[in-house]
């Protein structure tokens, strides 16, 4: 057979070397990616209409969000039919949130643009009070949870988060330099300091954890990559969000996933409740 393939072929140039094809892999959403993770953490419980473990929002509670974001917090309090408060410096955000709320079942949705100093907002009006990544930007901590307490009703339960130091830490010197400019993160807030502050602000604290290691290192590589957030396009966060995928898809991910976020952690979460 071979010598018959000598001959057929004889005086035939030779074929052009084929360049190996790398195999097609569908590449990871890294957002859609933390949200699985959030999930994993507590967050955006569907079966115990928990926005966080311990904070059950109801259709009788009123849920005021300070400093909204995206309004992923409130889009769940008004899939369960809240009266949704929601308060950001930025008008674009607050327009866009109020666009999210609009085909939920929320029985009301209040808006305001505001620097929350002091919030538009009567005293004792909400019976769940969210700011989750806000404090570390503003000038007067203080002044701003005492704002968050006076607009909650007796007995009402606060949702807080703040940047974890072990992630701030792990970006100093690497992250762009305005990271940590004002408006931006002004202050790098330690576990007892979160804790002290919340306690000072009249509120007692009902619990205090911390998650998000898989973006501790998505953010140190994000600054690495210098791309733009809404596109982060680029090897290195593709292969890091790849490789947590297969970490949380492994037997013991969760207990992977746990330990990590224990080390280094991208958040850190307080519920407290006003007496």
């Amino acid at each position: 057979m071979l010598s018959l393939l000598k001959k057929l072929t004889a005086g035939r140039p030779a074929p052009a070397p084929v360049e190996p094809v790398a195999p097609v892999v569908d590449k990871v959403d890294p957002y859609m990616l933390g949200l699985r993770d959030a999930v994993l953490s507590g967050w955006f419980n569907q079966e115990t209409d928990e926005v966080y473990t311990g904070f059950k929002i109801t259709a009788e509670d009123v849920m005021l969000d300070v400093g909204c974001g995206d309004g992923g917090t409130v889009h769940f309090g008004g899939m369960r039919g809240a009266k949704i408060i929601i308060a950001d410096i930025d008008a674009a955000k607050v327009e866009a949130t109020r666009q999210r709320l609009i085909d939920t079942p929320a029985r009301d949705v209040e808006c305001h643009v505001t620097n929350c100093n002091p919030l538009p907002i009567a005293d004792a009006t909400a019976t769940r009070v969210v700011s989750t990544e806000v404090i570390e930007h503003v000038d007067d901590p203080a002044q701003f949870l005492a704002e968050l307490v006076r607009v909650g009703k007796p007995g009402a339960l606060y949702l807080l988060s703040v940047p974890h130091p072990t992630s701030e830490d792990l970006q100093t010197g690497i992250a762009a330099p305005e990271y940590f400019q004002k408006p931006n993160h002004v202050r790098i807030i330690s576990e007892e300091q979160f804790k002290t502050m919340v306690s000072d602000a009249g509120l007692e604290v009902l619990s205090h954890s911390q998650y998000g290691f898989y973006w501790s290192i998505w953010m140190l590589l994000f600054w690495e990559a210098k791309v733009d957030f809404s596109n982060p396009d680029h090897p290195m966060l593709h292969h890091w969000a790849d490789t947590w995928r297969l970490v949380l898809d492994s037997p013991r991910g969760a207990q992977i996933k746990q330990a990590l976020d224990a080390v280094v952690a991208k958040s850190q979460v307080i519920i407290a409740r006003k007496p």
